[in-house]
């Protein structure tokens, strides 16, 4: 389950690469739930290190999403 919840933070990562580019912000709302999929497989497998990989990336995207008001 680590590497299924490591494998979904390395996709948001490249997504949220993308999503860090003025006017496709709104990249970070499809980040944001892939995140939250990957912290829940990350929470079901002993080691925590793709639920820590996707709490970082989720952080990330919701201070972008705060920063351009929730669209851009």
């Amino acid at each position: 389950m680590n590497v299924i919840s490591i494998i979904i933070g390395i996709v948001t990562l490249i997504l949220l690469i993308v999503g860090l580019v003025p006017l496709l912000g709104w990249i970070n709302w499809l980040v944001v739930v892939l995140c939250v999929v990957g912290i829940v497989f990350g929470a079901v497998s002993k080691q925590k290190s793709g639920m820590v990989v996707n709490g970082a990336i989720l952080v990330i995207s919701l201070l972008r999403l705060f920063l351009g008001g929730g669209i851009l």
